[in-house]
Formats: structure tokens, sequence, C-alpha cells
């Protein structure tokens, strides 16, 4: 029986890779894929995760949780050229929803609906996940699993010195869901870092005769570009499909189990994760953070998969 999986995501090009990943998976049925503000604003999240549903038709569409800004609202406007997260190359058509739900919302029922089985992939700011956890105090002992992208455990931050991405966009809700009682699982930059798509992947991509092929080869030259033009990287990183690759093959990963938080204040710190790693610590141990990988097979298996779900896709459809 395919594993039940949620995914909450900020689309966003690395984002909207993973969602392809999952949509066309033979192991898993995703049952949801709920929006939130990040790399994108939650308006722009909420109609780019209805585009890419729309454009790829998968065969059983997810039930879709639309986003709003956090608390404190966003405090960065996208983590790379705002063109480039808002994927508006692909020009994606979007078909408003009829009766939008509130992320938090649908992830409260999906859960409930099967307690104990639903899988969440938080590849995003957690600013959903705390939300859910804050409505239903029940749920996080009813998650099967919550696979969390983000945090750093030795390496610098990729937002500012100390802090990834998604930690600092939501703190607050961060803290929240690393001590809340659900089974987590964080897959940090310390990981993600290792895997990188270079130009020779960029060429061997599906063919643009395929719908997959086609979204693929429109969205990661201008990201291209951009990790080029502002960091000087030859390549991009795709931190989220790491983090879903570590839900799908949990053995191709090995984890530490750590005791962790983040801190929510601070000019310097805002967003870091914390972890407790004294010889006699006195927080609890409160989270498995993957510390190793196989990374020549996860990356052969995300490209292996990309070219299933190419071919399940079909072809590229007359605009």
């Amino acid at each position: 029986m395919p594993r039940k999986i949620i995914l909450d995501v900020d689309p966003g090009v690395d984002d909207a890779i993973a969602l392809i990943l999952a949509l066309y998976h033979p192991g898993i049925e995703v049952v949801a894929v709920t929006s939130v503000g990040g790399n994108v604003p939650p308006n722009v999240a909420s109609r780019n995760v209805s585009g890419i549903l729309g454009f790829l038709d998968p065969p059983r569409w997810p039930r879709v949780g639309v986003s709003s800004l956090p608390d404190d609202g966003l405090p960065v406007q996208g983590r790379y050229g705002l063109s480039v997260d808002c994927l508006e190359a692909a020009q994606l058509k979007v078909a408003e929803l009829r009766s939008p739900h509130p992320a938090e919302k649908v992830i409260c029922e999906e859960v409930r609906t099967a307690p104990g089985q639903v899988t969440i992939v938080a590849l995003g700011p957690l600013t959903n996940i705390a939300r859910a956890f804050r409505r239903d105090p029940e749920l996080p002992t009813l998650v099967a699993k919550l696979f969390i992208s983000g945090g750093t455990v030795a390496a610098g931050g990729n937002v500012t010195a100390a802090a990834e991405f998604n930690m600092y966009c939501d703190p607050k809700a961060a803290r929240e869901v690393f001590r809340s009682s659900s089974t987590k699982f964080l897959v940090p930059l310390d990981v993600t870092n290792r895997v990188m798509l270079t130009f020779d992947h960029l060429v061997n991509l599906p063919s643009e005769a395929t719908r997959v092929g086609w979204f693929l080869r429109t969205i990661l030259p201008p990201a291209f570009l951009s990790y080029r033009q502002r960091l000087g990287i030859e390549g991009i990183h795709i931190h989220d499909c790491v983090t879903l690759m570590a839900a799908l093959h949990p053995e191709l990963f090995e984890y530490e189990e750590m005791a962790g938080d983040v801190e929510t204040g601070g000019e310097l710190c805002r967003g870091a994760t914390v972890f407790d790693r004294r010889r006699v610590p006195a927080w609890q141990r409160n989270i498995a953070v993957a510390r190793k990988m196989d990374t020549s097979r996860v990356v052969d298996g995300l490209l292996a998969s990309l070219e299933r779900a190419a071919w399940e896709a079909g072809p590229m459809l007359p605009q």
C-alpha cells in the first residue's frame, strides 16, 4: 500500500521539482499539497501550487491548502531573484479554487482521516505545521513522521551567517515544531549542500517534448543564471529535493538523535538552529538529524525519478 504524504511547499524552483518527484512516485500517495510563504509570498506560493498541478494534471489530484502570512510577516523577499522563485518563465495558467481551505485545516483533516499513517514533508518555513499543531494539540502524536528541510548543525547559514532560510522566515513556528511531540527528522544544509544540479544534469534532463521536460528546461536556466550572478556557482542546490528523497528512501541516509531548538530573536542569530552537544546535555533529545547520505545514489535516484515522471506525465501539449 502506498504511503500517504502531505507536501508543505513554498515553490520556488526546488519545491517545484520535489512536487514533480512526489506526484509520480509509485510508492506514495500525495494526499495533500499545502502552500506556505517563504521563497515567494503566500499568495504566489498558492498560485504556483495550483499552476503546477494544473499543468501536470496528475492521475490523482491531491487536496490543496492555501497559505497566509506568518504572524510576524516574512522577513525576506525570496531566496534568489523573485522572478526566478515565482516561476514566471513557465507562465503557468491558474484556475482559481472555488472554496480555498487554509493549509493548516487541510493538514489537520488529512492526518485525522488516517491517524498514524500520514507523513508530512515540510519543504518551506514551518508556519503551517505550527498552526496545525496549535489548531489540534493532539495532532503531533497522530503524524506518522515529519521530515523538515532546513537548519544547520555545523554548516553556516544561507540567508544570514547563522541561519538557514526556512528557519529564518518563521523562527517562532520552527521552535514550536521542534518542541512538539511529533516524530521529527531534520535534513539540514550540512547534508543538502552536498547535492547540486550542474550544467551536465541540465543537458540530460527529460526531453522538452515531454510535459515534465519542458517545464524543467523552462524554470531551471533562470535559476542557474541567478546562482551564477549572486553566488558565483556553476549549478544550483536543490535542498528540498534531497529532503524529499530522505522521506522516500530512508536507507540512503544516516541520522543522529539530537537535542535541538531554534533561536527566535537576536540581531545576529535569529533563526539559527542550536543543538545541545555538551558532554552531559541538559536538553532532551527531540529530533533525528541527517548527518550522512549516499550522495551518488541520492542524485541517481532523483534523476531516475524525473525520467519516470516525464514518461508518466506524457508529452507536451500545444500551448
